[in-house]
């Protein structure tokens, strides 16, 4: 199920920019029982970025409506709601483009988070690095070709999910998903200033951490600091926790403050 501009239709101009140049922001929503969780920082995070990608859009009373609509159409699904800076302008540039198209679309739930939540998920180190620039940091932009190729090779080595590095070999997250690792009551999580997409479920996941007596610091570290961890969580909107077992040849158990997200809810079923 598609929508575009509130029009049931899988028709989009083959000059719209998000298209020809991935310009333009999107957000992923887990729809359950027809509602979407989290709408509103979803909303925000769209807001956000399309502010930070100066793209103008006005009808988010529009979008509302048409997520809710939507939404009420699925027992379990997921939501995903696009922007782009629509059709116009003259090769890269943006000049005269202020018809921005809201594209939303619906699809079946990933039935496997259930089982990597109970049995655990093992990480695999990306040999393709993500690039560093501030002006993009932490935004769920459309230029996505780096995830798209670190899939690939995920998919080549029938590997789970990948720990992905930034090009100076700093941690910054994973193919799909945010991590942050444990040592005691001390969280870690690496610092997106200048590579990786800031996922709303890794706020949410601190924020809850914090009010069990743990604090978390944003940092700029090479994978061996993963040697030493007591424990390794990842997280996105739809998983939306799991716990990693393995990376490369490091494991981990399934430790306490995955214990403590569960009892506060964070399940995937």
């Amino acid at each position: 199920m598609q929508l575009i501009n509130g029009v049931k239709t899988s028709q989009l101009s083959s000059l719209d920019r998000g298209l020809q140049f991935g310009d333009g922001c999107f957000t992923t929503a887990q729809v359950i029982a027809g509602e979407v969780r989290h709408l509103a920082q979803h909303l925000d995070r769209l807001a956000r970025d399309s502010q930070r990608l100066s793209i103008q859009f006005d009808a988010w009373a529009e979008l509302k409506q048409e997520i809710l609509s939507l939404a009420q159409q699925s027992e379990r699904g997921v939501l995903k709601i696009i922007l782009t800076r629509g059709v116009g302008g003259r090769g890269y540039s943006a000049s005269g483009c202020t018809d921005t198209q809201r594209i939303l679309s619906l699809a079946p739930h990933p039935t496997h988070y259930t089982t990597w939540q109970q049995q655990g998920v093992a990480l695999i180190t990306s040999p393709i690095s993500l690039g560093m620039n501030p002006y993009l940091a932490g935004i769920k932009h459309l230029n996505r070709l780096e995830q798209v190729l670190i899939k690939r090779y995920l998919d080549c080595q029938n590997a789970q999910e990948a720990l992905v590095l930034d090009s100076q070999g700093h941690i910054i997250e994973c193919c799909a998903a945010n991590i942050i690792w444990r040592k005691g009551q001390q969280l870690y999580t690496p610092a997106l200033t200048h590579s990786g997409v800031e996922g709303i479920m890794k706020g949410l996941v601190i924020e809850a951490l914090e009010t069990e007596g743990y604090h978390c610091r944003h940092v700029t570290q090479t994978r061996d600091v993963l040697e030493q961890a007591e424990e390794v969580i990842i997280c996105n909107a739809l998983m939306p926790v799991l716990p990693v077992t393995r990376i490369d040849q490091w494991q981990y158990p399934v430790g306490e403050a995955m214990a403590a997200l569960i009892k506060l809810g964070f399940t995937a079923s």
